[in-house]
């Protein structure tokens, strides 16, 4: 008890080199756990999107494309397929198909026609307003409506896919109906309206001034020039229409909701044909081979911890070695007044000893906030990184 009353007492006493040695060995013991566990949390939510999303119909190439597209709305998409694609899953019974088109963005947020299925599928929920309902209307996730400022009311607009194509896609004015709940999921940070809207950006669909104009002799003649609507109000709602077969309106990739196990083996079976334009992707097998490439670093990282902790914890030895070094009058003093040389060796124990203490639990401190904000901090990262 003494010598811990005296380590305490030069501990307090040289309080600022006493706090240096704490926060660098708390950090040397906690930095290891909170990076794998990090790691570990980040490979889940990579994963998790993936692992809630049963099958994913699309077109035969590249399967991570496909897997990327559907799920996160990235650039690299893979070719479109057709609307048909997922009429035949309907017409088999065994799945819900849910139909994206993600060719489209607004500024940098990706516009997503879907249906209301998909909102459902996703469990997403309205903060602010309500769903979308009729052509041109648009929720927008909470990561972009907060980016944005915007909110029930406003408008986006969006982006052509070539402005030096003449014949390409015209910039449509999205009304917002809705703001959705937040859900730390891509979905946060993209803009969601039903696919019909989507074919009217791809030009699909479209909506004209009157085809007809009288003359000032109240005689009907058709007009030359038609105006193409880039706003849809319910003015002009009418006048919008498609053209060609629907079955033939492009898609970027069907979600399919298997009804059971048996339904999803069945849908996979038919879909195996190597000579079939379309294919069924499982996105969890597809994420997480990529996540599980990614992430072999982790062994390299561990090697790279364990000899740098190493070198921190002897550069910490050698600094409390030339301590006791400096401080050779003291112990000289000591030695003077009748201490021996095991009184000096508990001094020197109880001094470590709360040092260790003292890193200890500072670094469980580090490791228990990190672990209650474990999932804002993935969700930042991601963010980051995107």
């Amino acid at each position: 008890m003494n010598a811990l009353f005296l380590a305490f007492a030069y501990l307090r006493h040289n309080w600022a080199r006493a706090l240096i040695l704490v926060v660098a060995g708390a950090l040397i013991l906690s930095v290891p756990v909170v990076a794998r566990m990090l790691i570990g949390a980040t490979q889940d939510s990579l994963t998790a999107r993936a692992k809630a999303t049963p099958l994913i119909l699309g077109a035969r190439g590249s399967q991570l494309d496909l897997a990327m597209g559907a799920l996160y709305f990235t650039d690299d998409r893979a070719e479109p397929v057709t609307m048909q694609a997922a009429e035949d899953v309907w017409d088999s019974g065994l799945a819900v198909p849910i139909p994206l088109l993600t060719a489209f963005r607004t500024g940098e947020a990706p516009i997503v026609g879907t249906s209301l299925d998909y909102v459902e599928f996703r469990g997403l929920e309205i903060a602010q307003g309500r769903m979308f309902a009729v052509l041109g209307e648009a929720v927008l996730g909470a990561g972009i409506a907060a980016q944005l400022g915007l909110g029930p009311g406003d408008t986006v607009i969006s982006s052509p896919e070539n402005l030096f194509d003449l014949d390409g896609v015209y910039p449509l004015e999205l009304r917002i109906t809705g703001v959705l709940a937040p859900s730390g999921t891509p979905d946060d940070d993209a803009v969601l309206t039903d696919i019909k809207t989507t074919w009217v950006i791809a030009g699909i669909g479209h909506g004209h001034d009157d085809v007809v104009t009288p003359d000032a002799d109240g005689n009907v003649t058709a007009d030359a020039a038609l105006v193409q609507f880039n706003r849809i109000t319910p003015d002009n709602i009418d006048s919008f229409h498609f053209h060609g077969d629907p079955d033939d309106y492009p898609v970027s990739a069907v979600l399919l909701d298997p009804h059971d196990d048996r339904s999803a083996l069945i849908l996979r079976g038919r879909y195996l044909d190597p000579d079939s334009p379309t294919r069924i992707v499982r996105p969890d097998a597809v994420i997480g081979e990529l996540v599980e490439r990614i992430f072999r670093i982790r062994s390299l990282l561990d090697a790279v911890m364990v000899i740098v902790g190493a070198s921190a914890l002897a550069a910490m030895g050698l600094a409390l070695f030339l301590a006791w070094r400096l401080r050779a009058p003291e112990m000289q003093t000591a030695f003077r007044i009748g201490a021996g040389r095991l009184a000096i060796a508990r001094l020197a124990a109880a001094e470590i000893a709360l040092l260790l203490v003292a890193m200890l639990a500072l670094a469980a401190g580090i490791v228990l906030v990190v672990t209650s904000r474990g999932d804002g901090l993935v969700a930042w990262l991601l963010a980051l990184g995107r």
